[in-house]
């Protein structure tokens, strides 16, 4: 049996919206048409309960970490916002940066920066061998614009270390994303999203400004899925022209 993703955490709140709000602020977010906000891969649900205090009661027992590039700018938006600190942003082990806070319904939450020390400590030794688990990678023009795009748009979780992306898809694998100043984007699709529902998948996508590609002797519908033989797909590109697809097996 695979591990499970986790895909969402919930938040119950006696005013949802008005901690919905309050984080998006906190950390320029937008909602998505559910509700929902997105954080990297993880969906955070904001949803009305009665079974809950107006204040947590025990808010050590569950802490949302947020993992951001620069902490000291996090934690300036969190001033201006006269955010309550529990404990102020300081230097850990490995230059890393930690600051735990309270939300206006009395959870805790941290804002971290992983310090370079900390994350060149993360990379594994080299094997000796080839018996190691391989992972593919792909260039890219321009590595912040794709970091905003796989990050923001695809709700994948990324890492930036050495100037590269490592973003982490589906059974915890790792894909490289490198710059290239003479990149030419692949003729074929570098990426497969498999999804349960392509056609929700792809009005998702659309709703977060994504165009979907239509090739010649691949007839699409009118969402630009084709639905010819094999598995439904329907195909889009990167910032800079990589074609990637989502697809669901029938």
């Amino acid at each position: 049996m695979t591990s499970p993703d986790l895909g969402s955490i919930l938040l119950a709140s006696p005013d949802p919206d008005r901690l919905r709000d309050w984080y998006c602020r906190a950390f320029d977010a937008t909602p998505t048409p559910d509700g929902d906000v997105r954080f990297g891969g993880v969906s955070v649900l904001f949803d009305q309960r009665d079974d809950v205090a107006e204040k947590n009661p025990e808010p050590g027992r569950t802490i949302l970490n947020f993992h951001v590039d620069d902490a000291a700018a996090v934690a300036a938006r969190l001033d201006e916002m006269d955010a309550d600190w529990l404990v102020p942003l300081e230097e850990r082990s490995e230059g890393m940066l930690f600051g735990t806070l309270i939300d206006p319904d009395g959870n805790y939450f941290q804002i971290i920066e992983l310090g370079a020390r900390y994350l060149a400590a993360r990379v594994p030794a080299p094997s000796t061998t080839l018996n190691s688990a391989p992972y593919s990678g792909f260039a890219v023009d321009d590595l912040e614009a794709a970091a905003a795009f796989y990050r923001d748009t695809l709700g994948l979780t990324l890492t930036e270390q050495f100037g590269l992306l490592a973003l982490q898809v589906g059974g915890g694998k790792t894909v490289l994303v490198y710059p290239k100043q003479t990149h030419a984007p692949a003729t074929y699709t570098i990426l497969n999203f498999p999804v349960e529902d392509i056609d929700a998948a792809v009005d998702a996508l659309r709703e977060r400004g994504v165009t979907f590609e239509r090739y010649p002797g691949m007839e699409a519908d009118e969402r630009g899925i084709f639905r010819g033989g094999g598995p439904y797909i329907a195909w889009f590109t990167d910032p800079a022209g990589n074609i990637l697809s989502v697809l669901q097996e029938r």
